[in-house]
């Protein structure tokens, strides 16, 4: 096991002083189910269960909200807050945790249960994103918050993630603000038709969309689609500005 463990210090480029945070990152809560069992001094039974990265999970979504939001703080000092909220959501959610895992071959060192690891542990996307803010935990515990920005910002984050690039919200607006809100840790977006007037051949709807309790927007259009997407294209633009971003 300690073979492994170097091998993938040297895949993440960084060393662990206490190994047993980075085994705690890598052990998923499935093992939980299977305790080890052993005699004790006396000859009573000892039950132990293995700690999982579900607390570290916890932690390293904090780091990493707070590392990215500072790089893009740092990086593009003239863009909106709603801007750099977008940039944000495209590398703080599961799908670039996933992919991010997988360039890390992060997998291989999982340490799962056995029904766990026969169900495809491994290759699962939430578990390895999970293990994967788990690690930036770890590395955060173990050797603070520079050697935590290092490795976000060298093994995690690719060259062009935190440019702008392209606004999904220009060409999908319910898509990106269905992405911003899960990324942002905010309930799904609710759309509700408001309002219908005119004449059958030249209806006028109007939209509302709510993300939780703090954006909402509308938008009309002569169909509840077109209607619903100006209204997701208004509350994208809200969504930086009354919404601070996780950290």
């Amino acid at each position: 096991m300690d073979d492994q463990l170097s091998a993938l210090e040297a895949s993440i480029g960084y060393r662990f002083r206490d190994l047993d945070l980075l085994r705690r990152a890598l052990t998923h809560s499935s093992v939980a189910s299977e305790p080890t069992r052993s005699l004790g001094p006396d000859g009573q039974e000892l039950i132990s269960v293995r700690p999982d990265n579900e607390k570290l999970e916890f932690l390293g979504d904090s780091v990493l909200g707070f590392l990215v939001s500072e790089e893009l703080f740092r990086r593009h000092p003239d863009q909106p807050e709603g801007q750099l909220t977008v940039i944000k959501s495209r590398v703080v959610n599961s799908a670039f945790l996933y992919r991010a895992a997988r360039a890390l071959n992060l997998g291989g060192y999982l340490i799962l249960g056995r029904g766990e690891d026969r169900a495809g542990g491994r290759e699962k996307k939430t578990v390895l994103a999970d293990a994967v803010e788990a690690l930036i935990a770890a590395v955060f515990l173990d050797g603070g918050i520079d050697a935590a920005r290092s490795f976000v910002l060298h093994r995690i984050l690719s060259a062009d993630a935190l440019e702008p690039g392209e606004d999904p919200s220009a060409s999908n607006p319910k898509s990106a603000l269905q992405q911003a809100a899960m990324a942002l840790k905010l309930p799904l977006p609710r759309y509700q038709v408001l309002q219908e007037t005119g004449p059958d051949h030249e209806k006028l709807f109007t939209v509302e969309v709510r993300v939780g309790k703090t954006v909402a927007a509308t938008g009309e259009g002569s169909s509840k689609k077109t209607a619903s997407v100006r209204a997701a294209a208004a509350a994208m633009n809200k969504l930086g500005r009354e919404i601070q971003p996780a950290q």
